[in-house]
């Protein structure tokens, strides 16, 4: 499968970079083809232009700023998003990236009718898998606020522009406590969820 992995991380040294790299080298040994779309390292800019807002609603969207991650993302038949968990949302630079990148003509239509669906548009993306890191422990993400992040990507994103995407998500709970055990661990997690791709 062609592959797109979007990194939204401004530390290379970072935990995020890490779990890439193994998402990365895992996704190559399987043989799928990969393409790297790093936000920070690109320097991609989250703010809606005044163009591409004025033309949201009235087609066409002017794609023109963002075309090459437009291109990445229509080609992609998987997308592995890595960003860390921040108050329990995504970093602006990826919230940014589905704002200015996943736009109307090229991830969806709008309804036909006043209240109604958007209409899908990614019918080749086929997989798409969430890795993040979260400082919380998981009984908070998961008991008290019913997994926010994971919840708006698989329902309002994907579930939107998307619907037969076949979505995951690996969180990375105590970020800030980890151990190399425990970072290996969660590594070998990551590889594990890649292979089996392969083998459904």
């Amino acid at each position: 499968m062609k592959c797109l992995v979007v990194i939204a991380h401004p530390l290379p040294d970072s935990l995020c970079y890490t779990m890439a790299h193994s998402a990365i080298a895992a996704l190559t040994a399987a043989g799928h083809e990969v393409e790297i779309e790093d936000l920070y390292q690109n320097s991609f800019s989250p703010v809606i232009t005044s163009s591409e807002r004025q033309s949201y609603f009235q087609p066409p969207f002017d794609a023109t700023t963002v075309q090459p991650q437009v291109e990445r993302l229509l080609a992609a038949e998987a997308v592995v998003l890595v960003f860390p968990t921040w108050w329990f949302s995504l970093p602006a630079i990826l919230k940014g990236w589905f704002d200015r990148v996943w736009s109307p003509g090229l991830a969806f239509d709008h309804a036909p009718q006043p209240g109604g669906l958007l209409q899908p548009k990614l019918h080749n993306l086929q997989r798409a898998l969430a890795i993040t890191s979260l400082n919380s422990p998981w009984w908070v993400d998961y008991l008290l606020l019913w997994q926010p992040v994971k919840r708006v990507l698989k329902m309002a994103i994907l579930g939107m522009c998307a619907p037969r995407c076949r979505f995951g998500m690996l969180t990375c709970y105590e970020a800030e406590s980890l151990t190399q055990e425990k970072v290996e661990r969660f590594c070998s997690q990551i590889q594990k969820t890649i292979h089996k791709w392969s083998a459904s």
